[in-house]
C-alpha cells in the first residue's frame, strides 16, 4: 500500500499533508483552465521598504504579473505591492510561452504587522521515548549544547541570538549539580542576561494528583536559584497535559511566577471546544478565588500537536519552508478560529466555531525536531536571522518564555479576558490506569504531613527528608506514566514499556515507604520528647494519642504494645488520664507461631474521645481485672450499628441496602438508584488494545462501544462481629475482572462515621476496562468538593473548555439540604463521575439516566493506548467514609470526614507520664485548616469562599492574627521548639 493510500484510509496526515492543507486553506483559486490551476494568497508579509506580499502558486511554471506593479516566474512566487491601508483591486495576468493563460482580479487587503516570539524548548517526557534515566541524561546534554549555541550566536543581532527555555526545571537542577563551576557560572550569566530561562515547574505534572503542600514544595527551588545563582524564575510552562488545578495559580504566585505558557495536547482524548473552549480567548488572565492571577498563553488547537506548532510551520526545517508556511499560518489565525480544519491531526469530530485570534503578537513554540524530548537546534535562530534581514514584518524574535509575556503585559494587560476557577484536566482519567501505586502515593501524601508535624513538635528539623519524599511522590504524578507503546518490553526507545512502568511504579512504592519510615521515626521522636518532659508514673505504659486533624474529634486509635514493655499475658485496662475513665479496648495479639518475623505484642484498639486537633491526650495502660473481651459473633443478617447509624447489607444483591441516620431519622441511601450503594460495577469496551493512540481516534456517541457491564455477585458474609470498640462486617464477592472482592464495613462506638474498605484481587488484562464503585445518596446534587488548593462545586467558576464528564478530587464531596448535610470521602481513588457513568471516548456520552445524588468512584481503568500502563493487576485497596450531620456547612463536614479517613490518630508509646494533654496549635475559624507544622511554621489552608480573619494560637507564643484570602494558603512563622 502506498503512503497516499494509508493516509486516505486512516485519516492521519503526515506533516506534508498538514502543510498542504494549510496552503490550500489560505489561498484562493483564481484561474482554472485546461487542468491548470492558479491560487492567490494575500499574506501578512512586509518588506523594509514599505511593500507587502501576494503569493501566487500554479500547477505549472508560469510568469505571474500584477499589472503595473510586479512580476515573477515559477510555480510559487512572491509579488510585492505598495502597502495598502484599504482594499485595492489589481489585475493578475498569468502567461506561458504562448501568451496569456488567464487573468483574474485580486483584492489586496491590509494585513497585520505581527511580532512572533519563537520560544525554543524541549518537551520533557520523563520516559515515553526512552527509559527515564536515558531521557534525563539527554536533557542534561541539551543544556551543554544550549551553552555552546548561545556562545556561537552571541554576536548575532539580538532578535536572532539563540535562546533556550528550560521547559521543566528538573534537568537544570541536575545539570547545575553535575557540571564544573565555570560551566555553571556561564549558565547563570546567560540566565541573568535572558538568553536562557529556567521555568518554574520541575516537570509536567498531573496537578490534580498533587496535594496542596506537594504542589507548593515543587516550586521551592525558585528561591534557591535566585539565592545561589542570581536569576529569578518568572514563568512556567505546562505542556501536553490539557488542564490544571485552580491551586496552581496560588502556588505559582507564591513563588513569584506571573506567567504560564500552556500547550495542551488534546490528542482526541478531549473535546474542550464542545464545552465552552471556543470562548477561551488567548492570552487570558487566570484568577484564583484568592484574587491572585497569572497571565496564561495556551497554544490552541482542538486536534493536538499544540507544542509542535512552530515545527509544523517549518521553523525547525529550513528558511524556505518557514517562508512558505509561517505567513499562511498567521493569516489563518487572523481570519478563523482554528488555523487547521477538522481531520488534520486525525480527529474527525466537528470543527469548532471560534473567533479569530485578535492580537498581533504570537507565542510560537519550537523544538529541535518533530518529537518529544528533542534537543536544541540552531535552525530556528538561523531562520530568525535571515527572516529579519528579508522582512520587516512579521518580526521574529528568538525568545525565552517570559519575553512574550512581558510584551503582552505591557501592551495588552487590561484587554485580556479574565477566567476563574479550576481548569479541569481532560487526561485525568489516566490516573486510574495505575490505581495501586496511585493509592500508595495518596497515602504517602497524608503520612508526610503528619510525619513532619510530629518531627517539628519533637524539635527535629526533618525538612530535607520530607522534601525528598515529596519529590518522589511528585515524580509519580509527573505526566509520563509509561512508554509510547507500554505493552512492549524492550530495553530502549518507545517500546520500553515494561522497564518504564517498573521504574515509575517502584517510585510510588518507594515514596510510600519513605513516608511510612518518616512517620515511624516521627512518632518515636515525639514519644521520646514527651517522655523526657514527663515524670515517672504508676502506669505500666502510656500512649500519647495524637490527632493530626485541625478539629477536636472522637476517633479510633490503633497502637502497638510490645511484649517487652507489657507481657502479653498481663491483663490491661486503658485509662483516659484526663478524666480517669476506663476506655473500652480491643486487643489483637501477634502470635510468634503465626508471625515469627514480626514484633511480638498486641495491637490495642480504643476509641478516644475529644482529642484536640494538633494535640494529644495521654492514655495510660494499667493493670486490668481480666483479659480484654473476645469479639462477639453477630447474627449474620448483614446489619451492624452504633449510636449514629444502622447499616444493612443485602447479601443477595451484593451492596449496602441501607445507611440509616439515627439522629436525623433519615435514610442516606437512594434505594431506587440504578446501582446499589457500594456496588462493584465492571465495564468492558469493544475497542482493541495495543494500538497506539487508538483512543484518540475513537468516537462514541451512544453505548455501542460498551461491550459489557457486570456487577459483583455471590456475596458471602465471612465475618460479622462486635468488639469493645465497634462492629464490623466483612463480605466477599466474585466479579468479572477480579479473582475476588472483599468489602469491609465498620462502625465505631462514639464515632459518627461509616468506614468502607474495598480490596480487589485484580486480574491483569490488556482489554479496555473500568471499575466503578457506586454510592447513590438520597440527596440532591453535590454542593461542594475538594480540589488541590481550592473548593469546587456546581456553581463554582471553571475555565471554559474544562472537562465536564469526570472530576478529579482530593478527598471529599458534600451534599447539603435544609435538614441534613452528608459528606463522602475517598482516600486512594480520586476520580469520580457524578450522577451517571460516561463512555470513556469523546464526546463521552452518558450510559445511565442522571441521578443527582449518585457518586461513581472511578476506581481504576485501562483506557489509554499510549503513555499509561497497558494493564494492571494485583491486590488493590480503596477506602471510603461517609458521615452526616444537620446544619453543618458542606465543606466543613467534608473536611472533617476526610480527616477521619486520611489522618488517623497516632498512638505514640511513652515511658513516663507527661501532661495529660497538650495542644500545639489551634485556629479559631471553622473554615481554616492547619495542614501541618513545619520547621518554617504553621501551614494554613482556607476552605472559605471569601477572605477570613483567623487567630492562630501556639503554647508559649503570642497569638497571631492572619488574614487569609478565599481558599488561600499561608505559613505562620514561629513553631521551632
Amino acid at each position: 500500500m502506498t503512503s497516499r493510500l494509508l493516509q486516505r484510509s486512516l485519516g492521519s496526515p503526515d506533516y506534508d499533508g498538514i502543510r498542504q492543507a494549510l496552503r490550500d486553506d489560505t489561498s484562493t483559486p483564481v484561474i482554472s483552465v485546461r487542468g491548470l490551476e492558479v491560487r492567490v494568497a494575500v499574506l501578512p508579509l512586509f518588506t523594509h521598504d514599505g511593500r507587502q506580499a501576494v503569493r501566487v502558486s500554479s500547477t505549472e511554471p508560469l510568469t505571474h504579473v500584477l499589472v503595473g506593479v510586479d512580476s515573477a516566474s515559477g510555480t510559487d512566487v512572491t509579488l510585492l505591492v505598495p502597502e495598502v491601508d484599504a482594499p485595492r483591486e489589481l489585475t493578475l495576468e498569468c502567461r506561458d510561452d504562448a501568451g496569456v493563460v488567464g487573468t483574474a482580479q485580486v483584492t489586496v487587503t491590509p494585513q497585520r504587522k505581527w511580532s512572533v516570539f519563537v520560544v525554543h524548548h524541549s518537551h520533557l517526557d520523563i520516559g515515553y521515548t526512552d527509559p527515564q534515566g536515558t531521557v534525563l541524561r539527554h536533557h542534561l546534554d541539551y543544556l551543554d549544547a544550549a551553552l555552546r549555541l548561545a556562545e556561537e550566536t552571541a554576536s548575532w543581532p539580538d532578535d536572532a541570538k539563540f535562546r533556550w527555555t528550560v521547559e521543566s526545571s528538573m534537568p537544570a537542577l541536575k545539570w547545575l549539580d553535575a557540571r564544573p563551576k565555570e560551566m555553571v557560572d556561564s549558565f547563570a550569566a546567560l540566565a541573568r542576561a535572558g538568553v536562557i530561562e529556567v521555568t518554574a515547574l520541575p516537570f509536567q505534572l498531573h496537578t490534580e494528583a498533587c496535594s496542596t503542600e506537594e504542589l507548593y514544595r515543587q516550586l521551592r527551588f525558585t528561591a534557591q536559584l535566585e539565592r545561589q545563582h542570581g536569576f529569578a524564575t518568572r514563568s512556567a510552562m505546562h505542556t501536553d497535559v490539557p488542564g490544571a488545578v485552580v491551586g496552581l495559580v496560588d502556588a505559582l504566585s507564591s513563588a513569584g511566577v506571573r506567567y504560564l505558557a500552556a500547550a495542551h495536547n488534546w490528542a482526541g482524548r478531549s473535546v474542550p471546544y464542545l464545552h465552552g473552549g471556543d470562548k477561551l480567548t488567548r492570552p487570558f488572565r487566570w484568577r484564583a478565588p484568592s484574587g491572585n492571577e497569572i497571565i496564561v498563553w495556551f497554544t490552541d488547537t482542538p486536534h493536538g500537536m499544540a507544542y509542535m506548532e512552530g515545527n509544523t510551520v517549518g521553523l525547525t526545517d529550513s528558511y524556505e519552508l518557514a517562508d512558505d508556511l509561517l505567513p499562511r499560518y498567521l493569516s489563518a489565525l487572523a481570519t478563523r478560529g482554528y488555523p487547521y480544519g477538522p481531520g488534520t491531526f486525525g480527529w474527525q469530530g466537528p470543527d469548532a466555531p471560534k473567533e479569530p485570534y485578535e492580537l498581533d503578537v504570537l507565542h510560537l513554540r519550537v523544538q529541535g525536531a518533530h518529537a518529544d524530548n528533542a534537543g536544541p537546534s540552531i535552525v530556528p535562530a538561523s531562520i530568525a536571522r535571515r527572516w529579519n534581514e528579508q522582512w520587516a514584518y512579521p518580526r521574529l524574535r528568538s525568545a525565552v518564555n517570559s519575553d512574550f509575556f512581558e510584551h503582552v503585559e505591557e501592551r495588552y494587560h487590561d484587554r485580556l479576558a479574565v477566567h476563574e476557577g479550576d481548569w479541569t484536566d481532560w487526561w485525568a482519567d489516566g490516573l486510574g490506569s495505575g490505581a495501586r501505586p496511585l493509592g500508595y502515593v495518596r497515602r504517602a501524601q497524608s503520612a508526610l504531613r503528619v510525619a513532619e508535624t510530629l518531627h517539628t513538635i519533637a524539635g527535629v528539623d526533618a525538612t530535607e527528608q520530607i522534601d525528598a519524599a515529596y519529590d518522589k511522590v511528585a515524580l509519580f504524578n509527573e505526566h509520563t506514566w509509561g512508554a509510547a507503546n507500554p505493552w512492549e518490553d524492550a530495553e530502549e526507545a518507545g517500546d520500553s514499556g515494561g522497564l518504564q512502568w517498573t521504574r515509575k511504579s517502584s517510585g510510588a512504592y518507594s515514596a510510600q515507604d519513605d513516608a511510612a519510615d518518616l512517620l515511624h521515626a516521627a512518632a518515636r521522636r515525639f514519644a521520646a520528647a514527651l517522655s523526657e518532659s514527663g515524670t515517672e508514673g504508676g502506669a505500666l505504659a502510656s500512649f500519647a494519642v495524637f490527632n493530626p486533624g485541625t478539629w477536636t474529634r472522637t476517633d479510633i486509635v490503633r497502637a502497638f504494645l510490645p511484649r517487652d514493655v507489657v507481657g502479653v499475658d498481663v491483663p490491661i485496662a486503658l485509662v483516659d488520664s484526663r478524666t480517669g475513665r476506663t476506655l473500652p479496648h480491643h486487643e489483637e495479639f501477634v502470635d510468634p507461631v503465626d508471625w515469627p518475623t514480626r514484633p511480638i505484642g498486641r495491637h490495642v484498639h480504643a476509641v478516644v474521645p475529644d482529642v484536640a486537633g494538633f494535640g494529644y491526650a495521654r492514655v495510660d495502660v494499667v493493670p486490668g481485672e481480666g483479659q480484654a473481651p473476645e469479639p462477639v459473633e453477630l447474627d449474620p443478617s448483614g446489619v451492624i450499628e452504633n449510636e449514629f447509624y444502622r447499616v444493612a447489607y443485602d447479601v443477595r444483591e451484593g451492596y449496602l441496602s441501607s445507611i440509616f441516620d439515627k439522629r436525623a431519622g433519615r435514610e442516606l441511601v437512594n434505594g431506587d438508584a440504578a446501582a446499589g450503594f457500594g456496588q462493584y460495577v465492571y465495564d468492558q469496551y469493544a475497542t482493541a488494545p495495543h494500538f497506539n493512540h487508538l483512543s484518540g481516534h475513537v468516537g462514541a456517541h451512544d453505548r455501542t462501544l460498551l461491550g459489557d457491564r457486570a456487577i459483583g455477585r455471590h456475596a458471602t458474609i465471612t465475618e460479622a462481629k462486635r468488639t469493645a470498640v465497634g462492629e464490623k462486617l466483612v463480605v466477599e464477592l466474585s466479579g468479572k475482572g477480579v479473582d475476588w472482592i472483599r468489602t469491609t464495613i465498620e462502625l465505631y462506638r462514639g464515632v459518627p462515621r461509616l468506614d468502607l474498605t474495598y480490596q480487589l484481587a485484580k486480574q491483569g488484562t490488556p482489554a479496555k476496562e473500568a471499575v466503578f464503585l457506586a454510592f447513590p445518596f438520597a440527596a440532591g446534587r453535590p454542593t461542594a468538593w475538594e480540589l488541590t488548593g481550592g473548593v469546587g462545586g456546581p456553581d463554582a467558576p471553571r475555565v471554559p473548555g474544562s472537562a465536564e464528564y469526570m472530576l478529579p478530587i482530593r478527598h471529599w464531596i458534600a451534599f447539603e439540604d435544609p435538614e441534613l448535610t452528608v459528606a463522602w470521602a475517598t482516600l486512594e481513588a480520586p476520580l469520580v463521575q457524578l450522577g451517571t457513568i460516561h463512555m470513556p471516548y469523546a464526546p463521552f456520552p452518558p450510559t445511565l439516566d442522571q441521578e443527582d445524588g449518585t457518586v461513581y468512584s472511578w476506581a481504576l481503568n485501562n483506557i489509554w493506548d499510549t503513555n499509561f500502563p497497558a494493564q494492571q493487576q494485583g491486590e488493590t485497596t480503596f477506602r471510603y467514609a461517609v458521615t452526616s450531620e444537620p446544619g453543618v456547612q458542606g465543606r466543613r463536614l467534608g473536611a472533617a470526614v476526610a480527616s477521619g479517613l486520611c489522618e488517623p490518630f497516632v498512638g505514640a508509646l511513652i515511658t513516663d507520664s507527661p501532661d495529660v494533654s497538650e495542644t500545639y496549635v489551634s485556629v479559631d475559624h471553622p473554615d481554616v485548616l492547619v495542614t501541618s507544622l513545619g520547621w518554617d511554621g504553621v501551614r494554613l489552608q482556607s476552605l472559605a469562599a471569601e477572605p477570613v480573619e483567623v487567630r492562630v494560637s501556639m503554647p508559649g507564643q503570642q497569638t497571631v492574627e492572619v488574614r487569609l484570602p478565599a481558599c488561600g494558603v499561608a505559613v505562620v512563622r514561629g513553631t521551632r521548639q
